[in-house]
């Protein structure tokens, strides 16, 4: 749990106050200025009332030029930005022809097979050439090729899983499928934090929903066992099954799932697990297997495993993974394989090709040096910013670092000053996280190098120094506790 120092919570809560403020003057202004101008929508609701796109208009425009920031170049360690600019207060944002080299700390590119790779790519272009973009067509119909049917067995393979399904989206892995694995009847456990499309596909099952503490296995099963005592609301009948969902690596926290505790309570009161692994797969484990192999978790204590391919292997879609019999059921009855276009063939090529290098099935150990590089990165990154007095939450081994930002004026000028030094971060606020808990999140990449690093850190701390971000006092430097340790002796 985040506990926000007294002083930002006070400045915070001053600041949204006058955002709040300013923002409804404004609106009634509006009001008054809109009762003299014509009106061509007589007789219609508005498609957006003032109250449902109040945040978006008077909150999220004046910082729009932070997100939805367009490149023009592969998402490796080093991109390039398109220069925007807008004359009308961020209503309207148009592009430039200036490109601005940058640091990339944005994307998912844990292992850095975003960028052209010397094992991948050439595999990719002889797909394309002989599949063509896009299958046109659904699973079930003419959608699939051999490209996906010897996906599904790495992924099963490479996951110590029975079978597997994949999908053209990741967010469709957990939004269509949750509704087809449970319904009314049943009852969903969730954690806290989970991500928007697992908090969707449970919603959209008709499931009864329970939440748990984030990531506290006590409270889950203080849950587990009050709901299972009285059951169904009205007819207290038990339920038809129990589903607890948790994450790998919370994708807005960064730490990690405290997995052994929640497989021995779910096995204790017979609860199914759904893993959701869209950060962790690939990125951490010894040999990238994901949260399972790192934490010392048996695969077969897991019911059903999720995780996407657009993180560490550089590609598009995701998975489902479980028995036979579950990837069967889901092959007949899930929408988003009957009814949605299958996966891009070159995209299925990258994340097999993705696979064997991981593997070192393609000759190499650049994968498992990509894995213990991007481990040492992120370790390493979040040591020195914490000794810099920045609050970073998350877990060691974790490539997912967010920095409290909390205050809405540093949201922008974090993410603006960072920019004029090249260095391109991802700044985080409402709806994705509370209200008061703003932050940047960096993700770090095994493609970045020890001398890129630095660069990052040292342009963090000033902007840092800056914005007055350093909640915790940095810690002094060698050289001057030997200094001190000598003036005292």
């Amino acid at each position: 749990m985040i506990t926000i120092p007294y002083v930002a919570a006070l400045a915070t809560y001053f600041s949204y106050g006058l955002l709040f403020v300013f923002g409804h003057i404004r609106d009634l202004f509006r009001k008054i200025t809109d009762c003299f101008s014509s009106n061509n929508l007589q007789g219609y609701a508005p498609i957006c009332l003032g109250n449902e796109d109040f945040y978006q208009r008077r909150l999220y425009q004046r910082i729009r030029d932070c997100f939805e920031r367009p490149i023009a170049s592969a998402p490796d360690a080093w991109f390039d930005l398109v220069e925007r600019f807008s004359n009308d207060s961020n209503k309207t944002l148009k592009r430039t022809t200036r490109i601005r080299r940058c640091l990339n700390l944005g994307s998912y590119s844990y292992l850095g097979f975003a960028a052209p790779d010397e094992y991948c790519t050439p595999r990719v272009i002889d797909s394309w050439n002989k599949y063509s973009p896009s299958t046109c067509s659904s699973r079930v119909d003419g959608g699939t090729t051999v490209l996906h049917k010897e996906l599904e067995k790495h992924v099963a393979n490479f996951l110590g899983k029975q079978d597997a399904i994949v999908f053209g989206m990741g967010y469709v892995s957990n939004s269509a499928i949750l509704p087809v694995l449970i319904g009314k009847g049943g009852l969903i456990i969730s954690d806290s934090l989970n991500h928007c499309s697992l908090v969707n596909g449970a919603r959209g099952s008709g499931a009864t929903i329970r939440v748990f503490q984030h990531n506290t296995p006590s409270h889950l099963e203080e849950v587990l066992r009050e709901q299972i005592s009285e059951g169904q609301p009205r007819t207290h009948r038990p339920w038809k099954k129990i589903i607890v969902i948790v994450e790998g690596i919370y994708s807005m926290e960064g730490d990690l799932c405290k997995l052994p505790e929640i497989v021995a309570i779910c096995k204790k009161y017979k609860a199914y697990i759904y893993l959701d692994e869209a950060h962790s797969i690939g990125a951490i484990g010894k040999t990238g297997r994901g949260v399972c192999e790192l934490l010392g978790v048996d695969p077969a204590d897991l019911d059903i495993m999720m995780g996407t391919f657009t993180k560490s292997f550089g590609s598009c879609g995701g998975y489902i993974a479980g028995s036979k019999e579950l990837i069967q059921y889901l092959k007949y009855t899930c929408p988003a394989h009957l009814y949605a276009t299958s996966m891009s063939p070159p995209a299925a090529e990258q994340i097999i090709s993705a696979i064997k290098v991981i593997l070192g099935e393609d000759g190499t150990s650049r994968g498992a040096q990509k894995i213990a590089r991007v481990r040492e990165n992120s370790n390493f990154f979040r040591s020195e910013l914490q000794k810099m007095g920045f609050e970073v939450l998350g877990d060691n081994d974790s490539p997912v670092m967010p920095i409290m930002l909390y205050n809405p004026a540093k949201i922008p000028a974090f993410s603006r000053e960072c920019l004029k030094q090249n260095v391109a971060v991802v700044v985080v606020s409402f709806p994705a996280t509370p209200l008061l808990l703003a932050r940047a999140r960096i993700c770090l990449s095994a493609s970045h190098t020890k001398e890129e690093l630095l660069k990052a850190l040292e342009v963090i701390s000033q902007v840092g120094d800056l914005l007055g971000i350093k909640y915790f006092g940095a810690e002094p430097k060698k050289h001057q506790q030997e200094e001190k340790m000598m003036k005292l002796e």
